[in-house]
């Protein structure tokens, strides 16, 4: 399974669920759980002083990726990909 930290109306969060939905097709069955920082705060307590920036992906518990500022859209689908790669193990 995935977890995806993310927040309404970041553009980096925007591009890691255009990597997801791109990548998908790819990985049927793989589990994907979005928790909105804002919305959402309760979800959040397993992983709580583990990231700053949104989005930030998790597998298993464990930080995969944490966006940075300035990251394009290529560097973030790898970033899924690999999260993706890394839930299959």
């Amino acid at each position: 399974m995935i977890t995806m930290v993310e927040m309404a109306g970041c553009p980096y969060c925007a591009k890691a669920h255009k990597a997801f939905d791109e990548l998908k097709g790819n990985h049927p069955g793989t589990e994907v759980v979005f928790i909105d920082e804002n919305k959402e705060p309760e979800k959040l307590k397993e992983f709580q002083g583990m990231y700053y920036y949104v989005p930030t992906l998790f597998v298993a518990g464990k930080k995969v990726f944490e966006a940075s500022p300035g990251d394009d859209y290529e560097k973030i689908k790898a970033a899924v990909e690999e999260a993706y790669l890394a839930a299959e193990k």
